[in-house]
């Protein structure tokens, strides 16, 4: 997904005047060849987070269309108060593209971690979120990104789905139930492949879901009309419950149960170990979602 994303960038900076991409060191190497041919358009700050959210809010301020780029928690967490400050606050709009999702750096520790990253931006209006599940959908979500003036958030993965998906503004169904149930799994990014393993046999909806924000409440509505009663399950992957309260607003108007699946609140995996080791740790692999989804459609 790094690949497709710099490689986006960097032939929009040939047509795209307005463009400037703003680094702290990371994947600086990938950006050389840019950083020549425009050089008052590629920006690297060093390792200074702080500094690139407030230099792409400056250049926002000027007209000019940035793109930040770091690793998930230098992106978001450390930077919070100049995302809200001099982005959102400001009026300033901007794209933020993150590597290393929830723990895909889980060998570096804590630090490079950010399963909360969606959920703290969530504390903030307007932004658009795009979670690609495979790298051929990162083109399209960042090329669409960059024509805009709002603030875009794309949280990119080293892992994915084994092949692209439609993408849309709102939720795709991938497989459908008979209605009878009432069961719908929205699959969110990377998280497809293993729902769509762990829920074979069940009689539910799979729904997937490339952008988050804005929350397609309209189109997980719909499917729930199906049935009376509905039962939704989310599978994300960063915090559990990111998305409960936009499934609660969608789904408002008629009785529910809902469950979210994601990266646990309650407790921290104080071990390195790797990316899988912690999708198990999490329940985030296949046999954990499958237990638990499970529990919950079929009690």
């Amino acid at each position: 997904m790094r690949d497709a994303f710099t490689d986006t960038v960097t032939a929009a900076l040939e047509t795209d005047p307005r463009l400037a991409v703003v680094l702290a060191d990371i994947s600086a190497d990938r950006f050389t060849e840019a950083a020549r041919r425009h050089p008052d358009r590629v920006l690297n700050l060093g390792i200074r987070e702080q500094l690139m959210i407030g230099v792409a809010g400056g250049l926002a301020l000027t007209g000019m269309r940035p793109v930040a780029h770091t690793f998930a928690p230098f992106l978001v967490e450390r930077p919070f108060e100049q995302v809200k400050l001099d982005l959102v606050h400001q009026g300033a709009g901007a794209v933020l593209v993150s590597s290393g999702a929830s723990y895909d750096g889980a060998h570096y520790g804590r630090t490079h971690m950010a399963p909360g990253d969606v959920a703290l931006l969530d504390s903030l209006p307007g932004w658009t979120v795009h979670v690609p599940g495979h790298a051929a959908e990162v083109a399209p979500l960042l090329e669409e990104a960059l024509r805009q003036d709002g603030n875009v958030y794309v949280r990119l993965s080293e892992r994915g789905n084994a092949a692209a998906r439609p993408i849309g503004p709102g939720l795709q169904t991938v497989r459908a139930g008979s209605g009878r149930s009432g069961g719908v799994v929205v699959a969110v990014g990377p998280m497809l492949d293993r729902v769509l393993a762990a829920t074979e046999g069940l009689d539910v909806t799979v729904a997937y879901a490339a952008t988050v924000r804005p929350f397609d409440r309209e189109g997980l509505n719909g499917l729930a009309a199906r049935a009376g009663q509905a039962d939704v399950l989310v599978v994300e992957p960063y915090l559990e419950g990111t998305s409960a309260h936009e499934v609660a607003a969608a789904l408002e108007d008629r009785r529910h149960r809902q469950r979210s699946l994601g990266v646990r609140r309650d407790g921290e995996v104080r071990g390195y170990g790797t990316p899988a080791d912690h999708d198990r740790a999490h329940g985030l692999d296949t046999a954990g979602i499958a237990e638990r989804a499970r529990a919950f459609f079929l009690p």
